[in-house]
């Protein structure tokens, strides 16, 4: 079973979603890819989870994970059974909680889909990361 997290700036245009949609299903039927993780902040995040909603519905053996970097709130709920805790999170502080998701979500990918249009910020940071660890990156 092969998994894959995406890594995006928050401010992402929607014009990736469609793109999204296209890595989503290569992933699923010619990668094999089954465990998808994303996060929950800002608009690349929002349009994976959404690509990832869309593919759930014509492929419904993947597993989707929306990995949340804080204790769930009312707003999280929209998630549902879709959400999850990483393990040892409770005992990260809030200042260090993303950057303790992000790292989990990497160690539980091969596959890194990623939106990065500037070298800076904590996509960037995390598609670089996974560039040393070996990951396979998909750039959009």
């Amino acid at each position: 079973m092969s998994a894959c997290t995406f890594f995006g700036h928050r401010d992402a245009p929607d014009t990736v979603l469609p793109a999204l949609v296209q890595t989503i299903e290569e992933l699923v039927v010619n990668k094999h890819v089954s465990c998808f993780y994303v996060g929950t902040h800002g608009a690349f995040d929002r349009f994976a989870y959404t690509a990832l909603k869309q593919a759930k519905t014509q492929y419904p053996q993947i597993s989707v994970n929306v990995v949340l970097a804080y204790m769930p709130t009312v707003k999280d709920e929209r998630y549902g059974e879709d959400s999850l805790l990483p393990e040892g999170i409770e005992t990260v502080s809030k200042r260090f909680a993303i950057h303790y998701r992000n790292q989990w979500m990497l160690r539980h990918a091969s596959y890194v889909v990623s939106y990065v249009s500037r070298d800076y910020g904590g996509a960037a940071k995390y598609v670089n990361r996974a560039k040393k660890q070996g990951k396979t990156i998909i750039s959009l």
